[in-house]
């Protein structure tokens, strides 16, 4: 059952975030911590936040979000400790954000808008893209802002994005497709040159224009390798268990027979 929200709550935890950093009575370790040592945390307890998601295991996310709102509590707290800002800081700055950009629901002030009709999903995400253009500082890169600690496929996917916001973009999904087929060549030609950084360059142009095709096919590439990767570990234990039935030497399956059972676990996954 649903707990009910006390303001309490939040407070109880910021007093025992303030605890551990106590200068004389709090936890060596988390005493020694700062932003650079913490990041790494909160980057593996937003992952397995995304992981519970996608296992479909709710019962477990309470814990993996109170972990993770563990990681803004603590880097309020390294803020404050330096005085440089506070969780109240925090607070301030995601709330005027959303309500800046939902000019739809809120007006200036955080009431209701007052808008006869509600936009539309294309439009909304119109209004977001433009609210977050007005909201850089004159002459900015339109690349910065794009966090380097992404995935890479979402770290593309995003600079693709955001470069299409002004029209620097295929017309559609064929134009990538053709960029795709290019990039392959010049993938041919860097291995037949011999030259190894060229090929991990032209590799790395291959990859891009992947993720950038599969935007145009409203699919996220981060989201669709993850698929492939479950997918591929699933199948692969079942030829392991083709192969341990069959006397366990993988040196008695040549590549034919390898295929076989792979065909076999892909008839099987998906019957």
């Amino acid at each position: 059952m649903q707990k009910q929200y006390d303001r309490g709550d939040i407070e109880k935890l910021l007093e025992i975030m303030a605890a551990l950093r106590h200068p004389v009575t709090g936890c060596p370790w988390d005493l020694e911590q700062d932003f650079d040592t913490i990041a790494p945390y909160t980057i593996e307890e937003a992952y397995e936040v995304a992981d519970c998601i996608a296992r479909d295991a709710p019962d477990e996310l309470p814990d993996e979000l109170g972990d993770l709102l563990f990681q803004v509590v603590f880097h309020a707290q390294m803020g404050a400790d330096r005085n440089l800002f506070g969780f109240a800081d925090v607070v301030e700055s995601i709330c005027a954000k959303m309500i800046r950009r939902h000019p739809h629901v809120f007006d200036e002030q955080g009431g209701p808008s007052g808008a006869d009709e509600a936009p539309s999903r294309a439009e909304v995400a119109q209004s977001w893209d433009r609210i977050k253009r007005e909201e850089r500082p004159a002459g900015e890169s339109l690349m910065a802002g794009i966090a380097l600690a992404l995935p890479a496929l979402t770290r593309a996917r995003k600079l693709g994005k955001r470069a299409a916001s002004v029209g620097f973009d295929w017309p559609d999904a064929e134009g990538v497709r053709a960029k795709i087929a290019e990039e392959l060549a010049e993938l041919d030609a860097a291995i037949a040159a011999g030259s190894q950084e060229a090929v991990e360059a032209e590799c790395g142009d291959l990859l891009f224009s992947v993720v950038n095709y599969c935007r145009h096919l409203g699919v996220d590439a981060e989201r669709a390798l993850r698929g492939a990767n479950d997918r591929f570990a699933r199948r692969f234990e079942r030829v392991e268990a083709g192969v341990r039935a069959a006397g366990g030497d993988w040196r008695a399956f040549d590549i034919d027979a390898l295929e076989a059972l792979w065909a076999e676990a892909k008839a099987g996954e998906k019957a």
